[in-house]
C-alpha cells in the first residue's frame, strides 16, 4: 500500500470538512417515559439546542393521559431537558408517540419506554417516521439495531474522528502495520468508552473534544516529520500512539452515547450495540478509502509532495477546531 496515493481521498475529505467545521451538530432528542406506579409515569424529554434557541419538538401521545405536574424546563448546555409526570387515562401499550415537529428537521429521536414489570421498549424516530405505536415488550435484537445504528451514524458524522484515523492512515505504510494501529486504536476507545458510559471514569466533554482536535494536529505534524526523513515513536509504532489517542477518542464517543440517552435497565445491551455500530462505521469507511485509493491509483500519479499538503491541510482545520473548542472553555 503506497501512502501517496491515500492523499487522494484525503484530499476529498479536507475539502468536505470546512462545511462540517462550520456547521453545529444536529443531535437526536431523547424521551423517557418510566412507570413508577400503576398507569403513572415519569417523562424526560431532552431536545437539541443551537444557541440559545431549542429545535421545535413537544411528545404526544395518542391516548388520553392527563399530567400530574407542571413541566419543568432546565437547559444543559447544548440541549434543553422537560420533565413532568403524568397519569394515563387509557394504556400506554397500543397508543401512538408522536414527536411532533420532527418531521421539520434534519434530527431523529430516540424514545424508550419502561413499565414497572421490567419490560421496555426503545425506538428510533425520524423525519420520515416521526410517530410509532408503543408495544407491550420489545426483543432484545430490536434494541440492538436500533444502538448499532446510531453508532453508525456518529461514526459517520464525527468528523473528527475520522480525520484522525485519515492521518494515521497517511503515517502507515504497510497494510500489517495498519491493521495493528487500527486494532489498537480501536480497543483503546473500546475501554473508555465503556468505562466512561458505565460512570466508572468521568472526564467533561468539552476539554476531551479539545484535545482530540489537538491529537489531529499532532498526528498531522508527524506525517510532515515523517516526510523529513525524521523518526518518532509515532513513525516507529504508530499501533503504541494509536492506542494512547484511542482513549482519548473514546472519551467522546462515550460524551456522545450520554447526551443520547441509555436505556435503563438494558445499558450493557445499549453499549454493545453502540460500540459494535462505531465499529462498523469505522471500517466501512477504512475499506471506501482503500477501495477508492486502488482505483485512484490506476488512472492518476500523484507527486509525493502531495502528502506534506495533505498533512498540512488536516493540521489546519484540526488547529481551528482546537482555538473553537479553547475559546469555548474560557468563554
Amino acid at each position: 500500500m503506497e501512502r501517496v496515493a491515500l492523499v487522494v481521498l484525503a484530499a476529498v475529505i479536507i475539502v468536505l470538512l470546512p462545511a462540517a467545521a462550520s456547521a453545529h451538530e444536529v443531535r437526536p432528542a431523547y424521551l423517557s417515559v418510566q412507570e413508577e406506579a400503576p398507569n403513572e409515569f415519569s417523562v424526560l424529554f431532552k431536545t437539541p439546542m443551537q444557541g440559545d434557541a431549542r429545535l421545535a419538538l413537544s411528545a404526544l401521545f395518542s391516548g388520553r393521559n392527563e399530567t400530574l405536574t407542571p413541566i419543568v424546563s432546565h437547559p444543559t448546555g447544548d440541549a434543553m431537558v422537560q420533565t413532568w409526570h403524568m397519569r394515563t387515562l387509557d394504556p400506554l401499550t397500543g397508543q401512538n408517540v408522536l414527536i411532533d415537529g420532527l418531521q421539520n428537521t434534519m434530527t431523529d429521536a430516540l424514545v424508550h419506554v419502561a413499565f414497572a414489570n421490567g419490560n421496555s421498549w426503545t425506538a428510533r424516530l425520524t423525519p420520515s417516521e416521526p410517530s410509532a405505536v408503543i408495544p407491550a415488550s420489545q426483543s432484545a435484537w430490536a434494541l440492538f439495531a436500533t444502538y448499532v445504528r446510531h453508532g453508525i451514524e456518529h461514526i459517520a458524522f464525527g468528523f473528527d474522528h475520522l480525520l484522525f484515523v485519515c492521518g494515521l492512515m497517511l503515517i502507515v505504510h504497510d497494510w500489517r502495520k495498519l491493521v495493528k494501529a487500527i486494532t489498537a486504536f480501536t480497543a483503546a476507545h473500546s475501554i473508555t468508552l465503556s468505562c466512561a458510559t458505565l460512570g466508572w471514569v468521568r472526564l467533561p466533554s468539552l476539554p476531551v473534544e479539545t484535545m482530540i482536535a489537538i491529537s489531529i494536529v499532532m498526528v498531522a505534524a508527524e506525517v510532515v516529520r515523517m516526510e523529513r526523513g525524521q523518526l518518532s515513536l509515532a513513525i516507529v509504532r504508530p499501533w503504541m500512539v494509536a492506542f494512547a489517542f484511542g482513549l482519548l477518542h473514546g472519551f467522546g464517543f462515550a460524551s456522545a452515547l450520554v447526551e443520547l440517552g441509555l436505556p435503563q435497565g438494558d445499558i450493557p445491551l445499549a453499549l454493545l450495540s453502540f460500540n459494535v455500530g462505531v465499529e462498523l462505521g469505522q471500517l466501512a469507511f477504512i475499506a471506501v478509502l482503500l477501495s477508492s485509493v486502488y482505483a485512484v491509483r490506476r488512472v492518476i500519479f500523484i507527486p509525493r509532495q502531495a502528502i506534506v499538503a495533505s498533512a498540512y491541510a488536516i493540521g489546519i482545520i484540526a488547529a481551528f477546531w482546537s482555538v473553537q473548542r479553547l475559546d469555548a472553555m474560557f468563554s
